[in-house]
Formats: structure tokens, sequence, C-alpha cells
């Protein structure tokens, strides 16, 4: 059954006239009749436009491109990870669930082994131990990519998931070619501790480079293990060897944390904005609230008439709605399966307003100043900091009938714990350090939340990722969604904004330079190429702006990758959007 979290429409006038819209360099969208895939990797989104041709549907083509970035895209594409996929069915007969029109929300993130304990990360003095929850065996949950894609094929799919995965194990098998920043990754420090991992992705310091043709012949059997026995990964050889390797180095998942672990079927959050209906993603995802509060926040504005998209009146009014968002999303979210969340409360339209009349009209509310709205909310948990990676990959998918899915998923950091389990060929993630490891400790990010997301066996930890979707009168209009750690749901919500509110194309919304804010620290933060002009207007109002990467002249200063498709309103095509900040992806479709 759908949460359904209607947002409050109300227009507030204010007499601003509107700003000429922010000039954004951007190649044209990609048009397509049919049916469309964008993803971070071009061999990826091949394999999921191959599948679609030979009569597979939108999961089969999800299927095929999860298996196959975790080939070409390592760092982040994975079997050793997990991660969220919204499913949503175009109401046309189809296979098993997708006949039954209503839309699904598979949750495959990585569980916490069940010897995991809630200070299992601190020293004898109770500080922090550096790296313990980020690097090596200890680091790893339980994966769950595979389990989720083997659901998503054998209760959505149309062709089978021997099939489906063909594509995955021919790159592994025949090789791929690689471009130089997609490879400059792999010389990573983070692999160099282990020996499988060293050997596996960088040669024993014989780096791959652009151009040479990359064989894994490990993975690519592997694979083949999955596709003709998927049960083998949680219950068979396959489990055991990643359990003995895991508890070989120290590590606590088990071969019984293997075989129970289960992929959840939720049902999304849904909520309107200004007519349009949003579909997004359910807790252990904080995403999905989050962008639906913000967006009932919003909704009371007339941002067009504000100002143009990126102008001081826009980012202002939309920076204090992410502010509000965020620090419930610090208070309340944790694992479902584990505590209670005022999800209704909210998303509740009533709040939303409570929390405009706060927002002044042309000054940033401090956040050691702000007080949430009296009579709505429970007594928050005390706070407790949790570190999110925002290296992650997500890609959007729409079929010839209309079914849509947008996937997000990872290993955390790139190349997770830096453990490859030996003679498999893929590495394990290190999710344990999305939890929250000691009380008042802010992490690298300075993100703070609730005790909801406190350590605990069989837990899944908190998470921003927000595979989402938008419709208009019951028809598909937006599939959005980004990697980015805590920047996710704004980065969703500045794309939302932007093509439905603003008139962007799909691919200008990619291209935009983002900001951000998360109520802690008390910063707006904004890509490096974000117009000074803008922020220079902010800071008179109050804000402090940090610049992302602004005194390192190799640093591009960015985040986020967003992989977006749009159904255009007039004639039905499907427009495809990859962020150009990742070269060596693409949209494609027939």
């Amino acid at each position: 059954m759908l949460l359904r979290f209607p947002a409050l429409c109300l227009l507030q006038s204010m007499c601003v006239a509107t700003l000429p819209a922010q000039a954004i360099v951007s190649a044209p969208p990609v048009r397509a009749k049919h049916a469309m895939v964008v993803t971070i990797q071009h061999n990826a989104t091949d394999a999921g436009v191959a599948i679609l041709k030979q009569g597979g549907n939108a999961v089969d083509a999800a299927v095929a491109v999860g298996f196959a970035l975790a080939v070409v895209y390592p760092q982040a594409g994975n079997i050793g990870g997990g991660g969220f996929m919204l499913i949503r069915p175009a109401h046309t007969t189809g296979p098993k669930k997708l006949a039954d029109g209503k839309p699904h929300f598979l949750d495959y993130r990585e569980k916490a082994p069940a010897a995991a304990t809630r200070d299992m990360y601190l020293d004898k003095d109770a500080n922090v131990v550096k790296g313990m929850s980020t690097l090596g065996y200890k680091a790893s949950g339980v994966p769950g990519t595979v389990a989720g894609l083997v659901y998503a094929e054998q209760h959505f799919g149309r062709l089978g998931l021997n099939a489906v995965m063909q594509p995955a194990i021919r790159l592994a098998r025949d090789g791929w070619v690689g471009t130089e920043p997609e490879l400059q990754s792999w010389h990573t420090k983070v692999l160099e501790p282990y020996p499988e991992s060293r050997r596996v992705y960088q040669r024993n310091g014989n780096y791959y480079k652009a151009g040479e043709i990359i064989k894994q012949p490990d993975l690519a059997a592997t694979l083949e293990r999955i596709s003709t026995d998927p049960t083998e990964f949680y219950t068979g050889r396959m489990a055991k060897q990643i359990a003995d390797a895991m508890q070989a180095g120290g590590g606590l998942i088990t071969a019984a944390d293997m075989a129970s672990y289960q992929v959840k079927d939720r049902a999304p959050l849904a909520g309107n904005y200004h007519g349009y209906e949003i579909l997004t993603s359910p807790p252990p995802s904080s995403g999905g609230i989050v962008l639906i509060e913000l967006l009932n926040i919003l909704s009371g504005y007339d941002l067009p008439r504000l100002g143009a998209d990126r102008s001081p009146e826009q980012v202002h009014i939309i920076t204090e709605a992410f502010r509000r968002a965020y620090m419930d999303r610090g208070d309340y979210l944790g694992d479902p399966d584990f505590v209670s969340m005022p999800l209704k409360q909210m998303a509740d339209p009533a709040y939303a307003e409570a929390w405009r009349k706060t927002i002044a009209p042309a000054t940033a509310s401090p956040s050691a100043t702000l007080v949430r709205p009296a009579g709505f909310m429970p007594q928050p948990n005390s706070t407790r900091d949790v570190h999110e990676s925002p290296q992650t990959t997500h890609f959007s998918i729409v079929d010839a009938d209309g079914n849509a899915v947008s996937s997000t998923y990872t290993l955390n950091f790139f190349f997770g714990s830096g453990v490859v389990v030996p003679g498999l060929g893929f590495a394990m993630n290190d999710e344990m350090d999305d939890f929250t490891s000691k009380a008042g400790v802010p992490n690298g990010f300075g993100l703070v939340q609730g005790a909801a997301n406190s350590i605990a066996g069989n837990k899944r930890p908190l998470s921003s990722m927000s595979p989402t979707m938008v419709t208009k009168h019951g028809k598909l209009r937006l599939v959005l969604g980004s990697p980015g750690g805590s920047t996710i749901p704004t980065t969703v919500a500045n794309d939302l904004i932007s093509v439905l509110d603003n008139g962007l194309t799909i691919q200008q919304s990619a291209d935009a330079p983002r900001f951000h804010h998360q109520y802690l620290p008390d910063a707006l933060e904004v890509e490096k190429r974000f117009p000074v002009s803008v922020t220079d207007v902010l800071k008179t109002r109050g804000y402090t702006i940090r610049r992302q990467g602004e005194f390192d002249e190799k640093n591009p200063g960015q985040w986020g990758d967003s992989e977006l498709i749009e159904v255009d309103p007039k004639t039905g095509d499907l427009l495809g959007g990859h962020d150009a900040r990742r070269a060596f992806g693409k949209a494609a479709g027939y």
C-alpha cells in the first residue's frame, strides 16, 4: 500500500521580477521514440539497450546494467555492495508482479552482521578508531546487490537471469576499453594493503592504461556461477568463500549471515508538488522523506516568479527548505525494521506550512537558532553522527511499454573496504561506516542525525540514496536519481525544480552547478563553477559559502551524477540527460 503525503500548494504573493534564465551551455538531450537507458558508463548503457532490443523490459535492462557496472565501473558498481530499485509499471499486462500495476521499492541495502555491536569501532577509551569502519574486513556489511538484482529479475523480468547477465559476463571475459578518467580512480591507495585487490585492479603496480583491453577472468567466472545458480552466492560454495575470507581477515560476516539475507519489497513514498505526483524512496533511505518534506515547504512558493534558475532569490528559498528538512532527517530516521519514525508528521502539509512561516524572505536562518514548529513532531533522540560516502552510482531506464526503473546502488567509498575476496574478482563494501559510530563526533561531512541509526546486528544503515519518479495525472514525466552521499536529496530536488518549475531541458538540469545545505555544518555548499555573482549576494544575506575544491586547482569541485529521463509531454518521446561531469557515460535508446 502506497503511503500518500499530499503537499499543500499555497502561492505567496511576492512581487519580484523574473530574472533572465541562467545560461547553461549543454548539448540537446538524447531523444528516442521507444526506450531509454542512462548510466555513468557507456558499456553499461549499451548492455541495457541491447537487452531492451532483445524484448526485455525495463527491469531486465536494469539487472543487465547492474551486473555490467560491476565489471566496467567496479569502484561503485558492484556485486559486493547494496542499494535500492524503484520500479513503476506502466499499468499494462506484463510478467508476474508488473501486471498488478503497483510501484515497488526493492531494498537490497547491506545489513550488519549478526555479531555487530553498537561500539564496535571504539577503542578502550571510547574513541573512534580511524579507518576501522571504512577499510578492511571488519568494515563490510552483508552484501545485498546479488539478492536484489536476482529478486528483481525473478519477480518482474521477462527474459530470465542467465539471459540478462550475458552482457556483463562478456565484458568481464572478453574485455572492455577504459578511459583515463575512469582508470585513474583505480590507482587508489585503498587497494594497496590487500594483495588480491592489488592484483585484480592494479596488476601489482602495472596500472591499466587508457585504450587497453581489460579482462577480468575471476569476475567472469563468478558471474557465470551466479547466472547458473544465484543461490550459490548466499547459501552455496561462494557464500562459504566470502565468509571464510571475511573471518580470516578479522571481519564479522559468517555463512549464517549470508544465508539469512533477504530483500525487502517495500511500499514507496508518494507526495505531490504543484500538481505533480512524486514517487520516491522510503526508509532506510532518508532521501525520499527529506525530498517530500522540502518540496512540501517549497510548494508554497512560485519559484519562477521569485527569480531565474540558480538566482539568489531562488537559491535562498530552496536552501532554507533544505535546512529544515535536514534538521528533521538528523533527529528521526533509521532502519524501519528497528525504529519507529514520524514519517506522516514529516510529510504533513500543515507542518510544511508551519516551517514556511519561519523562513525570512531575504535572510538566512542560522541553524543554531532554528526551532522546530511545536505540536507536530515527537521529542527527538540524542544526536549522533553518520558518515555517508558520495561514491555511489545511479541509472535510469524506461522501456517501450512505459515501465520505468530508477536505481541507485553502492559500495560506499570507491572500491568499498578495499578487500577483494580471493578468486571471486569483486570488491566488498564498507557500508558499516554508514552507521553511527559515536555520539557527538562530527564526521567528515559534519552530518549529524539521531540514535536511530546506531549499529546493531542484522540492521540496515540509513542512506540518502533517493531513486525517484515524477508523474502527471498518472503519466510518467521524470525518472531521477544521483550518487553523492548526503547531497543526493538536494541534487534530486534541484533537478526536479529546474525541469518542472524553471523549464530547463533534462540535459541542462543534469549539467547545472549544484548547491546544498544539510543543516549542520551551517554552510551553503556550492560546486566550484557555481556563479560567484550569486554567492556574493547570498553572503550579504547571512550565508557562509563553502565552494567545493576552491583551493585545489586540480580538484574539479563537483559532486553527484544525474542520470535522468524525461517523457516529453507534447510528443511522448523519451529524453535522456547524462551528466556531463562524467564523460565516459551516456544516454542511449531506440
